[in-house]
């Protein structure tokens, strides 16, 4: 991948393994049911490897491949993609401040090579100012301690790094709606700044934001929320892109969708909103 496993963590290889696992069973005919019955799984654990959500054991990986009838050229390879699975990123020793299941987004973030981004609510986690993102928390959860606090803090500050990297930079594209620019989140002085920030980022190559003005009428967004496209670099083990992801939060949680057709409805949707916004930082 771009990045390499010790920045990225476990993540994208708990992705791949499970993409490759669940392309043998269905080659295998086999459902997730008789494939759980086979294994003496359940389905739940067979669903869990398959969208990268756990690490898995060699062993585990070998004994899989045995009842799906893989290749026997391919057994060792995945068994060593299962020994990558057990890899730690940096945010794991976070982990009392970011909250359950949140890595594996942040592990997507760190791999990815283009960031396709619509928000409608709050500037989003990588271009706010520590200010900013200070206000934010101390309104949305007050009773954070100092300690915590800051610890949530330095996560942000470690995501943020993406933007600056070098070593395969990331793209950044964002669509704000204006009323995230107007939100009243902090005083005076830390919306200036965050403002500032936003002129600041926007003038780097690698960072495009662009503003839905309020009376522009109807756009997908209306209707889709906000998201994120996730794409990736080419996987040079397999010499080929890695398929993209979108992540959709809501206030009940979050989903990943990698159907393509998932994909295409959302590319189609972040087109649609950029053709509306008609004004830049």
């Amino acid at each position: 991948m771009a990045s390499p496993q010790g920045v990225t963590g476990s993540t994208m290889p708990r992705r791949q393994l499970g993409r490759h696992l669940r392309d043998l069973r269905n080659r295998a005919r086999m459902t997730t049911r008789t494939a759980a019955s086979q294994l003496e799984w359940s389905e739940a654990k067979i669903w869990r490897i398959e969208t990268g959500q756990t690490s898995l054991r060699s062993l585990d990986v070998e004994a899989m491949c045995k009842v799906y009838g893989a290749p026997t050229d391919l057994v060792e390879p995945l068994a060593a993609l299962a020994r990558e699975t057990k890899a730690r990123g940096w945010w794991t020793s976070y982990g009392d401040v970011i909250a359950e299941g949140f890595e594996v987004y942040i592990g997507l973030e760190e791999a990815a090579s283009e960031l396709s981004v619509y928000e409608d609510g709050l500037i989003p986690a990588l271009l706010q100012t520590q200010e900013y993102a200070k206000a934010l928390l101390e309104q949305t959860i007050p009773e954070l301690t100092e300690s915590e606090l800051e610890r949530r803090l330095a996560v942000l500050a470690a995501r943020q790094a993406l933007i600056a990297r070098t070593d395969s930079p990331l793209h950044l594209h964002v669509v704000l709606a204006e009323s995230v620019l107007t939100r009243r989140i902090g005083d005076d002085r830390v919306r200036a700044g965050q403002l500032a920030r936003l002129k600041e980022l926007a003038e780097r190559e690698t960072v495009n934001i662009d503003v839905v003005p309020a009376d522009s009428g109807y756009h997908a967004g209306l209707e889709s929320g906000r998201f994120v496209i996730l794409e990736f670099g080419v996987d040079d083990s397999v010499d080929r892109p890695e398929p993209p992801v979108v992540y959709v939060e809501t206030f009940a949680g979050s989903t990943y969708l990698d159907k393509p057709a998932e994909f295409e409805r959302y590319r189609d949707a972040f087109v649609d909103i950029t053709a509306a916004a008609t004004g830049k930082l």
